[in-house]
């Protein structure tokens, strides 16, 4: 018995040994960025679900992987953007539970910023970064000041945008998901600011779609949106503008009600953001119908709040040229421009 323990514990070690050798440099590192809604689920790993949430980190060498597991939730992958320097940004999916991604090969032999973004949402399951292997990271030492947050529904997570692996009605129904390419990314890195999606497909303010038993206004304060679970520290991230992009979901309401619900929400936004610039936006791809209504609830909305940082935005037409209706990586462009323009205009940037 005594010499299986020893065999066994002579194993545990080796394994540890192996785990510990499997990267370089361990996701806690200090000279990795994290942004977005994350949980620090250990010592050295950190987990994430939310679409947009994305990590920086400056190396030099000529090569980079990342070592990454997947939930693998109901046999799903997740799909990451990754960009190296100012290339364009790769699309790569997790192939099973543990993930050795090649994000970079045959680089020049100097220094690169690599940014590495969740594309798919919360449903699809989490992602947890362990570490990466390269030859050297060193600290970042620009990073933008200006933050902004989008919260919304499939629109804002980038849904049914992407059709560079699968077209529309092929593959999984995340095969064609593309948050880093989505309106609200495009728009911060326009603008040179750090971004936040807090959105998940099928959400509404009121009402959500597709049986979901959630709100946004009940999952708004989690880590985790999707299933409603775990605290998020809102001190963590300030933005100085922060837009509303709901009611495609809800459809049309009592105007009463759904006005009352979204001051009250905008309430609750205040109480965590007292000095944020918000803005309500109609629904890019609502129809004629829809977005008439939309639009009337939301300046009823504004005038009401009685809050001088809130104002509103409306888009000048219909994008849904995507899959199920949603705008495509084109559409997501134009969107990004419209609103660019609108927030330079509202902070003097």
């Amino acid at each position: 018995m005594i010499h299986r323990f020893l065999f066994s514990l002579l194993i545990l070690c080796s394994l540890q040994t192996f785990a510990q050798e499997a990267v370089d440099f361990r996701a806690n590192h200090p000279y990795i960025q994290y942004t977005g809604r994350i949980l620090k689920t250990s010592f050295v790993t950190y987990r994430f679900w939310q679409p947009g949430v994305y990590i920086r980190a400056k190396f030099s060498g000529t090569y980079f992987n990342i070592v990454i597991d997947d939930e693998t939730l109901n046999n799903q992958h997740n799909y990451l953007a990754i960009q190296i320097d100012d290339q364009p940004a790769q699309r790569i999916q997790t192939t099973g539970k543990h993930n050795v991604l090649k994000a970079a090969s045959n680089l020049r032999d100097g220094e690169h910023l690599i940014t590495i973004c969740k594309n798919t949402e919360a449903s699809i399951g989490y992602l947890e970064l362990i570490g990466f292997q390269c030859k050297k990271l060193m600290p970042i030492t620009s990073t933008p000041s200006r933050r902004l947050e989008f919260v919304g529904n499939s629109i804002t997570c980038g849904t049914g945008s992407d059709q560079s692996t699968f077209p529309c009605g092929q593959g999984q129904w995340y095969d064609q998901h593309n948050a880093y390419m989505s309106y609200g990314p495009l728009t911060a890195r326009s603008l040179d600011a750090q971004w936040m999606l807090s959105a998940v497909s099928g959400i509404g303010l009121m009402h959500s779609c597709c049986d979901m038993q959630i709100t946004m206004p009940q999952v708004f304060d989690k880590i985790n949106m999707r299933e409603n679970a775990m605290l998020w520290d809102f001190r963590k991230y300030q933005p100085h503008v922060l837009t509303v992009c709901l009611g495609q979901n809800d459809g049309r309401q009592d105007s009463t009600t759904f006005c009352n619900a979204y001051l009250r929400f905008i309430r609750t936004l205040r109480g965590y953001y007292p000095n944020t610039s918000i803005v309500l936006l109609s629904s890019p791809m609502a129809d004629k119908e829809l977005n008439t209504v939309l639009r009337s609830y939301v300046k009823k909305i504004v005038a009401a709040s009685g809050d001088k940082n809130v104002s509103y935005y409306f888009f000048s037409k219909r994008y849904h040229g995507g899959c199920g209706d949603h705008p495509t990586l084109a559409e997501h462009q134009l969107i990004a421009k419209e609103l660019t323009a609108y927030i330079k205009q509202l902070k003097g940037w």
